[in-house]
């Protein structure tokens, strides 16, 4: 799941950053002592470098605790996979982890991050539905730094010239993507369908939107709602075999979806917050001719899945205190300001959303909260990541075409119980 998205590079960290931290109880000349001293933050690609500043800001006010930033491959799955070959390691060089929402109970369950004091954290401030995906076993092993839920994006010109309301529903939707599209010389829908995380992230929301679930909860074993899961399949495979789902969207990730969107080859695109910003950014081909709605769903609005990154200590941080202190720096009312405006990713904490002069800036902010609050968040298991690579493979052959997808349930239902021993039962 992507979280290091945003747009412009070259970004200032504005003073009230700093101040706002140290007023929070920090001071600016603490030094090293005890678990304190030098940190090493891991993280996925960020691709618009508004992240560099901000620990920038960090390392001026707190020169014995100066933060290294290790940026790993953009996709998820390869950060997934180098995070873990670090944290097996013995004496792994990352301290601090910014880790996808979905990775903290594998993680956790694996002994490789730290329990957190919760009331070291002002968790109540936080957004609620947040805070739960950093927690496992009862116990919090992360904080909650940024968050995401997915939204229909859209183009307001073509609709408002053919008198329409964006689609609330799969049937407007696919109505829409059918007849609208074509007419301006567009494709109608796209998601993220390359066989990666954002195709599970895709897949369940269909599952989610059509009344099902995908259980699993810490150590119970993940299955599915075999109904549910064969509507919220098809429609992603019909959307192919109809060609309202152009058949390159099978190679699309977040980065390749949002571009087709912003080049205006596009009429609707699910995708993360950051793509509205950056798509309506000056100078974008459909800069002020876009719109955003939660996603539909078979007969109203569908369900997101709760995205977003967290952040983990590892057990072999050499500066426990310190890493604890940069995640309160992090999640700071103030820097979680600029993790919004400068980096145009979705903030935990609550007030934000509510801010009369962010709301003008970032009008998408409502929705997103409403989408937020109503996510399902991926289930918990220890091994995730399996249980995710065999969502992606089924709902890639079904839809590519291979089988349907009644017998794509099947098959996903079968290989889940494959899991069983890792995942519990």
């Amino acid at each position: 799941m992507r979280w290091i998205r945003a747009a412009g590079r070259g970004l200032l960290v504005l003073v009230v950053v700093m101040t706002g931290y140290i007023a929070s109880g920090a001071r600016a000349d603490d030094g090293p002592a005890g678990g304190r001293g030098p940190l090493t933050l891991a993280t996925a690609g960020d691709l618009t470098g508004y992240l560099g500043p901000l620990l920038e800001g960090w390392n001026r006010a707190h020169p014995g605790e100066r933060v290294t930033l290790v940026e790993l491959p953009d996709s998820a799955d390869e950060t997934h996979a180098q995070m873990i070959t670090d944290l097996r390691a013995d004496g792994g060089r990352f301290d601090l982890l910014n880790i996808d929402v979905s990775w903290t109970s594998e993680f956790a369950a694996a002994g490789w991050i730290r329990p957190l004091p919760r009331e070291s954290f002002p968790l109540e401030t936080f957004l609620p539905p947040v805070v739960d995906t950093a927690t496992y076993d009862g116990r919090l092993y992360a904080v909650p730094y940024v968050t995401n839920a997915g939204l229909l994006l859209y183009r307001k010109d073509v609709l408002a010239r053919e008198g329409v309301p964006p689609p609330r529903t799969w049937a407007e939707l696919e109505r829409l993507a059918k007849t609208v599209a074509p007419k301006y010389g567009l494709d109608g829908y796209a998601g993220q369908f390359l066989p990666y995380e954002g195709l599970t992230v895709n897949a369940a929301e269909a599952v989610y939107s059509a009344g099902g679930t995908i259980l699993g909860d810490e150590g119970e074993r993940v299955t599915v709602n075999s109904t549910a899961a064969r509507e919220g399949i098809e429609f992603l495979a019909r959307g192919v075999r109809e060609g309202w789902i152009p058949r390159r969207a099978l190679t699309f990730k977040e980065e390749e979806s949002k571009q087709a969107f912003q080049d205006g080859r596009l009429l609707f695109l699910r995708n993360w917050p950051y793509a509205y910003a950056v798509a309506s950014a000056p100078g974008s081909p459909v800069a002020g001719k876009i719109g955003a709605v939660p996603l539909p769903g078979p007969d109203g609005p569908g369900t997101s899945v709760l995205g977003g990154s967290n952040l983990a200590v590892s057990t072999h941080a050499r500066h426990p205190d310190s890493a604890a202190r940069l995640i309160a720096y992090l999640t700071s009312e103030p820097v979680q300001r600029q993790v919004l405006t400068r980096g145009a990713l979705p903030p935990v904490r609550a007030a934000l959303y509510e801010d009369p002069e962010l709301v003008r800036a970032f009008p998408y902010l409502p929705t997103l909260r409403a989408s937020v609050l109503a996510a399902a968040p991926r289930p918990k298991s220890p091994c995730y990541d399996q249980v995710s690579l065999v969502v992606q493979a089924v709902v890639r052959d079904a839809m590519a075409g291979h089988g349907t997808s009644a017998a794509a349930v099947r098959r996903l239902a079968r290989e889940l119980d494959v899991l069983a021993d890792c995942q519990g039962r």
